[in-house]
C-alpha cells in the first residue's frame, strides 16, 4: 500500500496542471458573464429595444412632415363625347408640375394643420378649337385645419400607450435580470457546495489513510488483530471511491454551469466563494416599505390598470355620437405668362360640419363596456392582491433569515462537537480502545456536520439574496437596488 505522502504527492501531480490553468470564477464574475449572454436576458433586450424604437417613430411621427410630390412629364390624349354639343370631342394635354405639403399633427387637441403648394403648367388642345393649343400656369396655396369633435383624443392616447409599453418594457427587463441574479447564484452555491464536497472528502480519505497506517503499525507489531487492517483497508478504499465519486459528481455540474453561463466546455473553471459568518440585522418594517416603494411587480399592475382604463375609453367611443369640423383657406393664380401669376389670385375658403349620430345598435355598445369595465375590476383587484403577495413574500422572507441564523449558530456547534468527538476517538484508537468499524463512524459523522454547516451558511447567502430581490433592497451593502439602467 502507497503511503500517506506518496498518496498525496501523485494527487498534487494530478492536479497541478489544472489549478495552474483554472480560470477563477466569482459570483461577480458569473453574474456579469449571465448578464451579458444568459437567452433570456437577451429576449428581453430586444423586447425593450422594440419599444423604445416605436416610442420614437410615434414622437418622431407628431413632428412637422414634409412630403413633395413631382410629375415631370405627363401627356393624355382622350376621345370624349361632350353633351353640350351632342358631338365626340379629341382632348390633348400636357402638364408637368409638383406639390409640396407640410403635415402637422397637434397632440393637445388630436387635430391636425395641412399646408399645401401646387404649382404646374399646362398645355392643352380641343379638336373644338383646331389647331390652337393654350399654354397656362397654375399655383395654389392651401391652409387646412381639422378638428374632431365630442370624442377621445386619439393621438394623446396612443402616444401614451407607447410610454407605458417601454416603461413596462424596462420593467421586465429589470426584472429577468434579477430572475437571472437568483438563478446564476442558487446555482453557483450549489457548484460551490459540490466544490465544498470534495474539499470534505480528500479530507475523510486523508484520515482514512492516517487511519489504516496506525492499524497498519500495529498489526505489524502484533498489538492488533489482522481484521482490523482489513476493515481500515475497506474504510479507505470506501473513502477513495467516494471521493471519486464527488469530484465527479462537481465535474458534471461545472459543465452544466458552462453551458448557463455560455462558456466553452473546454474552458477551466474553478469556483471560489467567500462564504463566512456574517450575520445582518434587518429591519422588516423597512424592507416592506422599500418593497412597496420599488417593487415593479407593483408598478406593472398599475400599468396593467391603466391600460385597461384606454381601453374602455376607446370602447365607450363606439358607436359614438361624434363630429369633426373642418376650415379650408387657400389662394389660386391662373395665368397665361408666369410673371403675372400671382396679380390676382382666386380666394377659396370653405367649412365643414359633420356629425355622426348613432341611432340603434342591438346593445352592443352597452355590452361592450359592462365586460371592459369588468375587465378593470379585475385588474384592479389582480393589483391589489399582487401588492399583499409582495407584503406576504417579504415578511417570509425575514422569517427565514432569522430562522437560519438560529440553524448557523447551531451547524457550527455540531460541527466543533463533532471534531472534539473524532479527536478523542481518534486518540483512543491509537491506544487499541477502538475499532476501525467505530472510528469510521465518528469519521462520517464529522464530514456530515461540515457539510450541514457549509449549507447552512449557503442557505442564509440564498435567503438573504431572497430578501434582497423581495424587498429590491442590498442588506449587505446598506444601499437600494438600481432596477432599471438610465441607458435604456
Amino acid at each position: 500500500m502507497p503511503s500517506r505522502r506518496a498518496y498525496w504527492l501523485l494527487s498534487l501531480f494530478l492536479l497541478l496542471p489544472h489549478l495552474l490553468n483554472a480560470d477563477t470564477l466569482t459570483l461577480d464574475r458569473a453574474l456579469e458573464l449571465a448578464f451579458d449572454r444568459s437567452p433570456t436576458m437577451r429576449s428581453a433586450r430586444h423586447s425593450l429595444e422594440i419599444s423604445k424604437r416605436n416610442l420614437q417613430a410615434q414622437k418622431a411621427a407628431l413632428r412637422s412632415r414634409f412630403a413633395l410630390t413631382l410629375t415631370p412629364y405627363e401627356t393624355t390624349k382622350n376621345r370624349v363625347f361632350n353633351p353640350l354639343v351632342s358631338a365626340y370631342n379629341t382632348q390633348e394635354q400636357t402638364h408637368l408640375g409638383g406639390t409640396f405639403s407640410i403635415y402637422q399633427p397637434i397632440v393637445r387637441t388630436d387635430g391636425s394643420l395641412t399646408v399645401v403648394e401646387t404649382f404646374g403648367w399646362r398645355e392643352a388642345a380641343s379638336s373644338f378649337t383646331g389647331s390652337v393649343r393654350e399654354q397656362t400656369y397654375s399655383n395654389s396655396l392651401f391652409l387646412r385645419y381639422t378638428q374632431p369633435l365630442f370624442t377621445y383624443n386619439r393621438t394623446r392616447l396612443q402616444l401614451e400607450e407607447l410610454e407605458l409599453a417601454l416603461e413596462n418594457a424596462r420593467l421586465n427587463h429589470a426584472i429577468q435580470k434579477l430572475q437571472i441574479e437568483n438563478q446564476v447564484t442558487r446555482l453557483f452555491y450549489s457548484l460551490y457546495h459540490s466544490r465544498e464536497s470534495v474539499r470534505i472528502a480528500e479530507e475523510e480519505l486523508a484520515n482514512a489513510t492516517s487511519s489504516y497506517e496506525i492499524i497498519q503499525s500495529k498489526v505489524q507489531a502484533g498489538i492488533s488483530a489482522e481484521e482490523e487492517l482489513f476493515q481500515a483497508d475497506l474504510n479507505q478504499a470506501n473513502r477513495r471511491a467516494g471521493l471519486f465519486s464527488t469530484r465527479l459528481q462537481y465535474e458534471n455540474s461545472l459543465d452544466e454551469f458552462k453551458l448557463l453561463l455560455g462558456q466553452n466546455l473546454d474552458v477551466t473553471l474553478d469556483v471560489v466563494a467567500d462564504l463566512h459568518k456574517q450575520l445582518i440585522e434587518i429591519d422588516l418594517d423597512r424592507a416592506l416599505a422599500h418593497g412597496l416603494e420599488r417593487r415593479m411587480e407593483l408598478r406593472q399592475a398599475d400599468i396593467s390598470v391603466r391600460s385597461a382604463l384606454n381601453n374602455l375609453i376607446r370602447t365607450e367611443a363606439q358607436n359614438e355620437f361624434k363630429g369633426s369640423v373642418e376650415l379650408t383657406y387657400g389662394l389660386t393664380g391662373t395665368d397665361r405668362d408666369l410673371a403675372d401669376l400671382i396679380d390676382s389670385p382666386t380666394r377659396n375658403q370653405g367649412v365643414a360640419v359633420e356629425f355622426t349620430v348613432p341611432l340603434f345598435d342591438w346593445g352592443e355598445k352597452e355590452h361592450r363596456i359592462a365586460a371592459t369595465r369588468e375587465q378593470v375590476a379585475s385588474r384592479r383587484l389582480s393589483a391589489e392582491d399582487e401588492r399583499n403577495r409582495v407584503l406576504l413574500g417579504i415578511r417570509q422572507a425575514h422569517r427565514d433569515l432569522q430562522n437560519q441564523q438560529i440553524q448557523i449558530e447551531i451547524a457550527e456547534k455540531n460541527v466543533a462537537n463533532a471534531r472534539r468527538t473524532y479527536e478523542i476517538n481518534l486518540e483512543r484508537y491509537r491506544n487499541g480502545d477502538l475499532s476501525s468499524k467505530d472510528i469510521e463512524f465518528y469519521q462520517t459523522q464529522l464530514s456530515r456536520e461540515q457539510l450541514s454547516e457549509v449549507n447552512a451558511l449557503i442557505s442564509y447567502q440564498l435567503y438573504l439574496l431572497d430578501l434582497k430581490i423581495r424587498a429590491l433592497y442590498d442588506f449587505d451593502r446598506d444601499e437600494p437596488i438600481a432596477t432599471i439602467d438610465s441607458n435604456n
